[in-house]
């Protein structure tokens, strides 16, 4: 509610909102809607999760506190809106090179894992999700294990 009213006060004054730095077609929203539909899949979203979500986009885009809170808000109404991942996955396709759908693909786990297991929901989405970035089935499952390996290694819980 705060955030609604700022905005209002802020589209009153005829200040610039901190959402509009983010356009449909910006690549970093487009990753943003994809790792929110990961962290809100399995129907539980826990505070490691949300606080992943944030390091993640914060410290992979460079981005100031404010503008992670506006991406987060802005890519969680998007995946409301949403009725399938091709939206998303064709702007990160004509924005990102290989090793940058990688890292997408990358994210999508470190989100998933974030509460210390991967659910079969999660996996599924990831699949999906990589498919439509022409991530083929060996990077995938290389990259699970990777950011498994990096899970457990911190304590966490195998899947």
């Amino acid at each position: 509610m705060f955030r609604a009213l700022s905005d209002f006060i802020s589209d009153i004054a005829g200040e610039r909102r901190e959402a509009s730095a983010f356009q449909d077609n910006d690549y970093r929203l487009a990753a943003a809607v994809l790792l929110v539909h990961v962290m809100a899949i399995d129907g539980a979203v826990t505070d490691e999760e949300r606080g992943v979500l944030r390091d993640i986009l914060s410290s992979r885009f460079d981005l100031s506190a404010a503008d992670t809170d506006s991406l987060v808000e802005l890519a969680i109404a998007r995946d409301a809106e949403a009725v399938d991942l091709y939206a998303f996955t064709s702007v990160l396709n004509r924005a990102l090179d290989e090793e940058g759908r990688l890292r997408v693909v990358e994210m999508m786990f470190e989100v998933a894992y974030a509460d210390g297991s991967l659910t079969e929901f999660e996996d599924n989405l990831v699949w999906r999700a990589a498919e439509l970035l022409n991530i083929g089935s060996r990077d995938r499952v290389r990259i699970r294990r990777e950011v498994r390996r990096e899970v457990e290694g911190d304590g966490g819980h195998s899947d």
